[in-house]
């Protein structure tokens, strides 16, 4: 399975490519901004991620600053 993402400024022209995805039998759907951020915040966490552990007080020291 592949997956595309489009972004547009008009939400006609979206509209138009959503309509003609569903009439070629692909599915289509139109993610909100939460979803969009949601999606973000998860590749930012997986590319993130080394797998060691953080001391949580120098963490949190660090946050404050």
């Amino acid at each position: 399975m592949q997956t595309a993402i489009l972004k547009s400024s008009s939400n006609n022209d979206l509209k138009l490519l959503i309509e003609l995805a569903k009439k070629m039998g692909i599915k289509a759907k139109i993610l909100s901004e939460t979803e969009v951020e949601d999606i973000g915040l998860y590749y930012a966490i997986k590319e993130g991620r080394t797998g060691q552990s953080v001391d949580a007080d120098s963490f949190i020291k660090k946050l404050r600053k």
